[in-house]
């Protein structure tokens, strides 16, 4: 018996089900599986961080069709990126099972839309897997490979943050060996969806549809709990385990295999109960369909539509229902009132220097997703708009070419730059853009845990590998500006800003310099005050780094966050910050 999370126990299913083949791009709250399925240290498994999720899908799709077991992960707005290939690739097929395991963030813990990944499932005609607990996670990646495999199809396993990061038991059991290997065999008729051959293959996937929605309908892992007939409740994924702790006395039908949606299933449990209520978090993806029946359920918006559900809020639900007061269970120690805590970089992060300098130009950022979205908060507010990965760019560019006077600057990071940020710099230069665009570098995948990505020149499996360069790829693109700066040398970075800014023609910058958090290790002695210099002008606060503290007018630096950076020092016209201990004698307070 093993206590694991939902992303460990979902690579514990990938390697008991003999998954050979695993391809993924990092993103809270999938992140996990694939740095867990890499720790089994076997040899018949091959993981790669790819470099974006279109890429992953499509690799795992080749390896497939050796026959090989695979399985896919990314985030719910990753599948957004690997929508074009999943969609043909439900009329291909596959040869070897194929899951592709999306977590969605209901909530948007750390995401910047919500969406319901059993939308694509349904968009893509392919099957839908919700497991609610870390055992369910386990053993609906083995259940999804078979079923890939019997009917020729890839298989969605949504997740969710909270199944991903929560822990439960789980029985673990042995690796058992799949049919592999195969080998390809030619026919364009199976693999090429040409209008001449799309056209059947679009038939039989509807066929399979109607056979799918049988086997769901017959499924273990849909299942009906029997209990008060008064109150039947349909629900999938982690909304059972709320369901299960706020309504214990009702009927429930959990859905395991949501989709194809299971009718006769959902119409036997229906003439069972006398009033349904459907508790699903986000869209009303059964709630709509179970309408379509005819059957008359409640849903929305009783059930909240936006935001995570819980106990508590279910609660509510019941109270509406009942008409009695919700319960709602109060901590046995509350705590007392904490100050807020603003999201700011890390003390020593490379991108508050690059940030620091933008602010001395009139000019419109546009972001992305990363640490460095961070810099949209003061002190530094340097960012004013961001869409999605890549989008920093390209929307520089759609906003200069729109006439916007000021001049624009693009940020992206690293590995959004290998991810998706080549192709909107190569339209910039194609179409004679005149946009700065910045690459802020910190040698990582920094956001979700300091993956390596094809410009570190590391493996996810540990190997050493060639180093792609983000100026060469800029030069390819035509850009002939490419400036590289320290961000620490915050003087020299306004300075190359300023001439690039000037320049009549688009410029690539490379912010670079490593994130100190991954090397574990500080850049420096810890700096600190001299407080008979401190003209106690505020200057250095304008950083926004945490290692800078003021009480009362006085200015000091907190040994134990500082990391030596230096930042601050740059930005002190008085000479007042200095290394090592306090010059005037007195001990840090």
């Amino acid at each position: 018996m093993l206590l694991l999370s939902g992303n460990e126990a979902i690579a514990r299913g990938a390697w008991e089900g003999d998954v050979r083949a695993a391809f993924g791009y990092p993103g809270t709250p999938s992140t996990e599986i694939l740095e867990n399925l890499v720790k089994y240290t076997d040899p018949r498994v091959y993981c790669e961080w790819s470099p974006n999720e279109k890429v992953a899908l499509e690799a795992a799709a080749g390896a497939c069709l050796e026959g090989v077991r695979t399985l896919v992960t990314m985030k719910c707005v990753g599948l957004n990126v690997a929508a074009d290939p999943l969609m043909t690739l439900a009329y291909i097929g596959v040869e070897g099972g194929m899951v592709i395991v999306v977590a969605d963030d209901p909530g948007m813990h750390s995401s910047q839309t919500e969406q319901d990944t059993r939308q694509y499932a349904r968009l893509a005609h392919v099957p839908l897997l919700e497991p609610s607990d870390s055992q369910e996670a386990k053993d609906f990646v083995q259940y999804g490979l078979e079923l890939s495999e019997r009917f020729r199809l890839p298989v969605i396993l949504k997740s969710t943050t909270r199944l991903s990061h929560s822990r439960s038991k789980v029985e673990e059991g042995a690796h058992v060996a799949s049919s592999f290997p195969k080998e390809f065999v030619r026919d364009p008729s199976r693999h090429c969806p040409l209008p001449l051959w799309g056209r059947p293959m679009r038939q039989k996937l509807q066929e399979k549809l109607q056979i799918l929605s049988s086997v769901s309908t017959a499924s273990p892992v849909n299942r009906m709990e029997m209990g008060d007939p008064d109150l039947g409740i349909l629900c999938s994924g982690v909304c059972y385990q709320y369901v299960k702790e706020v309504f214990p006395e009702a009927s429930v039908l959990k859905l395991g295999f949501p989709y194809p949606f299971p009718d006769d299933l959902i119409r036997s449990f229906a003439g069972k109960v006398k009033r349904l209520l459907v508790v699903e978090e986000q869209e009303d993806f059964l709630e709509e369909h179970v309408k379509s029946l005819g059957i008359s359920c409640v849903g929305r918006p009783l059930v909240p539509p936006v935001g995570e559900l819980s106990t508590e809020a279910l609660r509510r639900v019941r109270e509406q229902l009942d008409g009695t007061p919700a319960e709602i269970p109060q901590p046995r120690h509350p705590l007392e009132q904490l100050p807020a805590r603003p999201p700011v970089f890390c003390a020593g992060c490379p991108h508050r220097g690059l940030f620091y300098a933008l602010t001395k130009f009139d000019v419109l950022v546009t972001g992305d997703i990363g640490c460095y979205s961070l810099a949209v908060f003061p002190p530094l507010s340097r960012t004013d708009v961001i869409l999605c990965m890549g989008g920093g760019i390209s929307m520089a560019h759609g906003l200069e070419k729109a006439g916007e006077p000021r001049k624009v600057v693009g940020v992206v990071g690293d590995s959004t730059f290998f991810h998706s940020g080549i192709t909107g710099l190569l339209d910039m230069v194609y179409n004679k853009g005149n946009s700065l665009v910045v690459v802020v570098d910190n040698r990582t995948t920094a956001m979700t845990g300091h993956q390596d990505h094809p410009g570190t020149g590391r493996t996810l499996m540990g190997e050493e590998t060639r180093e792609a360069s983000i100026a060469e790829f800029g030069k390819a693109c035509g850009v002939r500006r490419i400036r590289v700066v320290n961000p620490y040398h915050i003087q020299e970075t306004v300075k190359v800003l300023r001439e690039e800014l000037e320049a009549p023609e688009p410029s690539l910058v490379i912010s670079q310099a490593p994130c100190p958090l991954r090397s574990r290790k500080p850049l420096a002695p810890p700096f600190s005050v001299d407080s008979r210099k401190c003209k106690r002008c505020q200057s250095c606060l304008k950083l926004g780094c945490p290692a800078l503290e003021k009480s009362g007018e006085a200015i000091r630096i907190n040994p134990l966050l500082c990391l030596g950076c230096a930042s601050c020092q740059e930005v002190c016209a008085f000479g007042a910050i200095v290394p090592g201990e306090p010059k005037n004698g007195e001990a840090p307070q």
